[in-house]
């Protein structure tokens, strides 16, 4: 009985920690401003066609940093980002509305935006404001710059 509550106690502890961990690691990376929820999916037809079928976004959170934008999973514990999307490398292809099951994938009021990034192609999905300032951020580049925005 004593190892038993002992054990229970051990694994609520774990868990308060985890969760702490994981609460604190937002609040790190939200610190320095300029941070957006943003979902993401690299597509997976070799074309450039997407799936409409809802899989593949992941949950994120983005920060601008410079000139390009770092990209962190939500359900993580790393401290650096996942991908970096660096403004120069960005193409914007198409903006639309989810589709089909991507409206259950996705945040309620997100709006996706195509994209190439280094010839990749890529979806973003995020709110009509965040959609916004990713559009000035990308259009607020220095002089000479090349910047595709649709």
């Amino acid at each position: 009985m004593v190892l038993a509550l002992l054990v229970s106690g051990v694994v609520v502890a774990l868990v308060v920690v985890g969760l702490f961990v994981f609460g604190l690691r937002r609040r790190l990376i939200q610190r320095s401003g300029g941070t957006f929820d943003c979902s993401l999916r690299w597509s997976a037809d070799g074309e450039g066609r997407s799936d409409a079928n809802g899989k593949g976004w992941v949950y994120g959170v983005a920060r601008y940093n410079g000139d390009r934008v770092e990209w962190f999973r939500v359900f993580s514990y790393a401290f650096r980002p996942r991908q970096l999307l660096e403004r120069d490398a960005i193409e914007v292809l198409e903006r639309r509305t989810p589709k089909g099951e991507e409206e259950l994938a996705l945040l309620s009021d997100a709006v996706v935006l195509a994209c190439l990034h280094h010839g990749t192609r890529l979806e973003l999905a995020m709110s009509e404001d965040a959609l916004t300032g990713f559009l000035a951020w990308l259009e607020a580049a220095p002089p000479g710059r090349r910047v595709n925005v649709a």
